[in-house]
């Protein structure tokens, strides 16, 4: 036997598609976001604390945030401290990102999976 939910009267339908691409604009334009501000932390860090000029501190910061690992060796131990820090910062922050960039479209999956089971057993036998 199926089991039968009563709405009590609510409305179940989907976001119309011009909401879900405001949504994952937003969440795009948030994780991109995101990504600039790490850049720049892992950058600067390493331009100060590894000693590196500004165009290799940006490679190193972007290798690590990506999971690629480091380009070049830090040789003082404030540079040391700093990567090892900030590589443990990249792994979380990718993460979220990645969930931020996504959220959207498991969001709409979802939504939809549940139109589906919700749906009335008179809307199952108009479609029959």
């Amino acid at each position: 036997m199926k089991n039968k939910v009563d709405h009590s009267g609510s409305i179940l339908k989907l976001h119309s598609r011009k909401h879900f691409f405001k949504n994952l604009t937003k969440s795009f334009i948030t994780g991109f976001v995101m990504i600039l501000i790490s850049l720049g932390i892992g950058g600067l860090g390493y331009h100060i604390y590894g000693n590196l000029d500004w165009l290799s501190a940006f490679l190193n910061a972007s290798m690590i945030l990506t999971g690629m690992g480091p380009v070049d060796p830090m040789i003082s131990p404030a540079g040391k401290l700093f990567a090892i820090f900030y590589s443990l910062f990249s792994g979380v922050t990718f993460l979220i990102i990645a969930g931020i960039i996504f959220a959207p479209i498991y969001q709409r999956f979802l939504h939809k999976f549940h139109l589906d089971i919700y749906s009335s057993p008179e809307e199952d036998e108009r479609k029959n």
